[in-house]
């Protein structure tokens, strides 16, 4: 190749600058979509797949498809929440920032809505719906129920609803006590996801559950129900030895006093170890 058809396949300066914005804009949008709650759900589902025997490809679909649902969510949030973030200068988000624009995002939510209909439809029909009712949950959550003492109910109804889509993405029916599990750890991880916002919801009107327990009421509450969530996974799984079983449940009782003291988000970061812990007991037990 000569130098002169060398130079005109070299990117120009101008290309490289437009590649590096772009990266910049999408690395911004992701980081609007709440990245750690909706990664946090994503992984429990792709850790779901195991002890719900799903084939590798049924899985890869399942995972995609609650990605693509869990941003929705966390873009839907900030949108929504955009005149509050910016009443409490919330420069760590970006729309309230100026770093994202209100269409850019509005854009995204319209193509992985999209996405999560087809994905979670090619699942098949129950599984479909099931996990549009996660989603949905979500939306709910965000579009009113935040700041209402019902504010809990979504996160059990999507983290009760999750399982049973993973399991019925296989064609088989996910055991109740798992979908209640499921729903006790949806409600606590909700208690201490909200507590490092606590005083900014607060100061723009929003008096959801947490709110009216407090931090210290919310810390203990969400410990008392992952605990529980342990419990009946624990007491499930008879095909465990007793010490594994024992084990498990004193990994969650020690997470969950580690979510009653530890500031910021390490409370809901121990929440999602429990998480991990019960699905790890799951799929041990099938």
């Amino acid at each position: 190749m000569s130098a002169d058809a060398r130079a005109a396949t070299r990117p120009t300066g101008q290309e490289e600058a437009g590649t590096t914005r772009a990266v910049r804009t999408l690395s911004t949008l992701l980081g609007a979509a709440h990245p750690g709650p909706a990664l946090a759900v994503t992984l429990l589902a792709a850790l779901l797949c195991l002890p719900a025997d799903l084939s590798p490809g049924r899985a890869a679909v399942v995972v995609l498809a609650v990605l693509t649902g869990q941003l929705t969510i966390g873009w839907s949030n900030d949108l929504l929440d955009l005149a509050r973030d910016r009443a409490v200068g919330r420069t760590d988000k970006p729309l309230a920032s100026g770093a994202l624009s209100v269409r850019l995002v509005r854009a995204a939510i319209v193509a992985a809505l999209l996405a999560t209909v087809v994905l979670s439809l090619s699942c098949g029909l129950v599984a479909g719906l099931l996990h549009l009712v996660v989603v949905a949950a979500g939306w709910a959550y965000n579009l009113g129920l935040k700041s209402t003492v019902a504010s809990g109910v979504p996160y059990a109804v999507a983290f009760g609803a999750l399982p049973a889509f993973v399991w019925a993405a296989g064609d088989t029916t996910a055991p109740a006590w798992v979908v209640l599990a499921g729903a006790l750890l949806g409600t606590g991880a909700h208690l201490l996801n909200a507590v490092p916002d606590l005083a900014d919801d607060a100061a723009t009107g929003v008096r959801g559950l947490p709110h009216r327990l407090g931090e210290r009421g919310s810390r203990t509450g969400a410990a008392l129900l992952l605990v529980l969530a342990s419990a009946v996974l624990v007491t499930a799984t008879t095909t465990l030895p007793p010490s594994v079983r024992v084990l498990a449940l004193l990994l969650a009782v020690g997470l969950a006093a580690v979510a009653v003291r530890a500031p910021g988000r390490h409370g809901f970061r121990a929440a999602v170890g429990i998480a991990v812990v019960d699905v790890v007991v799951l799929a041990a037990a099938r």
